[in-house]
């Protein structure tokens, strides 16, 4: 999504489209090269955005996305704002108008993480500079650009690749279906009826995808979704403020990754979680702890992913 004045927003991957991406996880594999071995606090060689300041602004629990953009403010030579909603205007009734107006007088680029997606195009609006989706229940593009890296560092070509989900339709998967549409890859998706992904992003995928071979399919068996994968992703099954647990876990269950699912993958297939997970649920520890899972590289590579992100949002990819 551009703004006036041409100012790059991120709120879903299409803003920056497959070239955009490509150049953040071309900068990405460079960064992380470049300090390997060093101190985690000292900034990069070129500090590329010294001055610079983000303002984040969490009305969802976070691990990942918070220390994640923080330290790659701090890597690219800038400072951090860190605000949770309940400590804001914003949680007294503030519109997210009004908030965006004044945060884009004090920071540079604004990240959100929220629900409602309507929340941070309202705020791109309105904010007059980039602003950054950390994560709404549509969308998560910066765990999927990080998740790209983590599949590039393991050797596998994005074009031609098949991924696999197993479980809810939700909006991680939304966001791996946006990028298999710009990189030309096939989506398995294994789910019980009642929880596909959102038909938006699948119709744009499958639209971008006519003519070359990949596709994006929903599959009621899960082994027939994970038959021949390169790469085996699932994601919580129940996420933050759903209610029906219950019922929802029961319809999930067949779709557990466990050793005789990860057997129907390729032999070489790389496991992928965004994290937090929730053992012997969705997954099992045999599988995420075990050699063919890449969480852990997964989960670093989303400070080396918003750093990228962050370099194209300020015009500097």
């Amino acid at each position: 999504m551009s703004g006036a004045g041409g100012i790059r927003h991120f709120l879903n991957l299409s803003d920056a489209g497959g070239d955009g991406v490509a150049a953040m996880l071309a900068d990405a594999v460079d960064r992380k090269a470049a300090r390997a071995g060093w101190p985690k606090g000292r900034a990069d060689a070129d500090r590329p955005l010294d001055g610079h300041v983000l303002a984040m602004i969490f009305e969802k629990n976070s691990t990942r996305t918070r220390v994640s953009f923080d330290m790659a403010i701090r890597q690219l030579g800038g400072t951090s704002i860190v605000m949770d909603a309940g400590s804001m205007q914003l949680g007294r009734g503030e519109t997210v108008a009004d908030t965006a107006r004044v945060l884009g007088r004090y920071a540079d680029a604004i990240m959100i993480r929220t629900d409602d997606h309507a929340k941070v195009e309202e705020m791109a609006v309105h904010a007059g500079v980039p602003v950054i989706n950390g994560l709404t229940d549509l969308s998560h593009p910066c765990q999927i650009v990080a998740d790209l890296l983590t599949v590039v560092e393991r050797g596998v070509q994005l074009p031609g690749s098949k991924w696999a989900w197993l479980g809810d339709g939700n909006n991680v998967l939304n966001s791996v279906v946006e990028a298999a549409g710009l990189f030309g890859f096939s989506v398995a998706i294994g789910c019980p009826e009642g929880y596909d992904p959102d038909d938006r992003f699948v119709a744009a995928a499958c639209a971008r995808l006519a003519g070359t071979g990949a596709t994006v399919v929903v599959e009621r068996d899960p082994l027939r979704a994970a038959a021949a994968a390169d790469i085996v992703v699932t994601d919580t099954w129940v996420s933050m403020g759903q209610a029906h647990a219950a019922e929802k876990l029961a319809a999930m269950a067949p779709y557990q990754v466990n050793a005789a699912l990860m057997a129907a993958a390729k032999g070489s297939a790389t496991f992928l979680h965004c994290l937090p997970a929730h053992r012997d649920e969705e997954v099992t520890p045999e599988v995420i702890d075990g050699p063919r899972s890449a969480v852990w590289d997964e989960a670093e590579n989303r400070l080396h992913a918003q750093k990228s992100v962050l370099l194209w949002c300020l015009g500097r990819l």
